[in-house]
């Protein structure tokens, strides 16, 4: 039986279609999840416009941010029941074996493939699913906002794991993107002041910053990093990506301050790091997330302490993908979902 799915199927511009696929077939230890929902990442923006950075291997059902239902389930997927409602983590190929794996941080393998590039991912109707990769919904959590916990996990990593946040911290969040929005609305969370800054095409995006308590910054960040003390803000997300926002993190972060990388970005630097020597600065980068990760944003999310709502752009028929990359790519919608 064959599904449509929308299809990386070249390195080439814009190579990327709607295909019809036969359903996978499972292993012992998968299970066959048929997709409610499906988030559109930037990272498939990225391969649609050919601008990533990371391998690829064509043709590739596009997708890694997915909610859905149990339909098959393999004979060693202990645990789970067809019917039950998941969402799923994104490291679909890691080596159970590798000193990393074993240490809980299966995100870091080296030879980690995860959905939607290394292998097949869910904008279609059934994915297959290692079953280690699955955590339960709760009931009140739609499959809409389920779909986004992706998204959410690597903010968290980045904001609360790869951070140094304390109550009363002030600090600037680049790039008002989903990642973006999501690292300030935790960094709320943990009780810091938080700026968002962004270009004059990102003030939409900046407004919705502002209904997670951020401050909106299009011009006059210096004088705001400066206020107070005069020696600079607590700490600085990156989820833009570009060497310029790193540059400026490292001019606005006061000394002994810390600097969380998440934005992806191919451009050499172009700069000097000296400042990161002489003000003792802490340079981490974070990257995807793990299980306990994934157990404590559902549980924010199920709770409503973390909201998606002010993200979500708009809810496409999986036959109307490329509207919904659209309006992602031009900045009308921070998140949009896709329901195959």
């Amino acid at each position: 039986m064959s599904e449509w799915a929308v299809v990386n199927f070249a390195p080439a511009k814009y190579s990327v279609e709607l295909r019809q696929v036969e359903r996978p077939p499972i292993a012992p230890e998968d299970v066959l999840l048929e997709v409610g929902a499906v988030g559109v990442c930037g990272s498939d923006l990225h391969q649609w416009a050919a601008d990533h950075s990371w391998p690829v291997n064509y043709p590739v059902i596009l997708g890694h941010e997915f909610a859905g239902v149990i339909a098959e389930t393999g004979a060693r997927a202990i645990g789970w029941d067809i019917g039950q409602r998941v969402v799923s983590e994104t490291a679909a190929v890691i080596d159970l074996n590798n000193p990393l794996s074993r240490q809980g941080l299966y995100n870091l393998d080296p030879g980690r493939k995860g959905f939607g590039y290394g292998v097949d991912g869910a904008m279609t109707r059934y994915v297959r699913v290692p079953a280690r990769c699955l955590h339960r919904l709760p009931d009140n959590l739609p499959l809409e906002k389920a779909a986004l916990t992706e998204p959410c996990c690597v903010a968290f990593n980045a904001t609360v794991h790869n951070a140094r946040i304390q109550p009363g911290d002030r600090v600037v969040v680049f790039g008002p993107g989903a990642i973006g929005i999501l690292c300030s609305a935790i960094a709320r969370l943990c009780g810091a002041t938080v700026a968002v800054a962004g270009l004059p095409r990102d003030r939409d995006r900046l407004a919705i910053a502002e209904k997670y308590g951020c401050i909106p910054i299009v011009e006059g960040l210096a004088d705001w990093a400066q206020a107070g003390d005069g020696l600079g803000v607590d700490g600085v997300i990156d989820a833009a990506g570009v060497s310029a926002t790193l540059q400026t993190a490292l001019q606005i972060v006061r000394p002994k301050g810390w600097i969380s990388k998440v934005g992806w970005g191919p451009q050499p630097l172009g700069f000097s790091l000296d400042p990161l020597v002489h003000k003792n600065i802490t340079l981490q980068g974070s990257f995807s997330h793990n299980w306990p990760v994934w157990e404590r944003v559902i549980s924010l999310l199920a709770s409503g302490q973390l909201n998606v709502e002010p993200i979500l752009g708009g809810v496409w028929p999986l036959t109307q993908w490329r509207e919904a990359f659209e309006k992602m790519h031009d900045g009308k919608v921070v998140k949009a979902v896709l329901k195959p």
